[in-house]
């Protein structure tokens, strides 16, 4: 087992240890981190601050700020962040948009702080990403169905 593998056990034991003892201090602070959480994963691509956020937990800016890094180990802004990369590397790989189009549409304001935390995030610049993807789907498209299924390289869909 490797050591990343054994950090990212840890990291998950470490955040469940954090979200319980949020739950344990009171069942509705959690409840009310959850709908903030929500609401981020509802409007990523709107220009979203620390007052908005935390109003939806009912919570002052700093003590909410607080609160959400104890449950999920990690700031409001940082999660706002990878819900936007995530979404830029679904528009990017499913379809053909320009980098520029795809960087105002998950709610980014600059091309270049978008590139920047792309590359940080991913490991390299959003067009690279997309070349990359669209050879993984081409490939995939030559490699026979059941093929990738057994080898659970591709999820089974479900019988209709």
């Amino acid at each position: 087992m490797t050591c990343s593998t054994n950090f990212q056990r840890l990291g998950r034991a470490n955040m469940k240890e954090r979200a319980a003892k949020v739950e344990a201090t009171a069942p509705d602070v959690y409840e009310r981190l959850c709908r903030a959480r929500k609401f981020i994963d509802l409007c990523y691509d709107l220009p979203l601050n620390l007052e908005q956020i935390s109003s939806q937990a009912c919570f002052s800016r700093y003590h909410f700020l607080r609160l959400f890094h104890a449950a999920f180990d990690k700031t409001p802004h940082q999660y706002l962040v990878e819900r936007r990369i995530a979404k830029a590397k679904e528009h990017l790989s499913s379809n053909e948009p320009l980098v520029t189009d795809v960087c105002f549409e998950v709610g980014f304001q600059s091309l270049g702080s978008f590139s920047s935390l792309f590359h940080k995030s991913v490991g390299h610049p959003p067009a690279t990403f997309r070349e990359r993807a669209r050879k993984s789907e081409l490939a995939r498209r030559k490699v026979p169905g059941c093929f990738l299924v057994m080898y659970k390289l591709e999820p089974v869909s479900p019988a209709t």
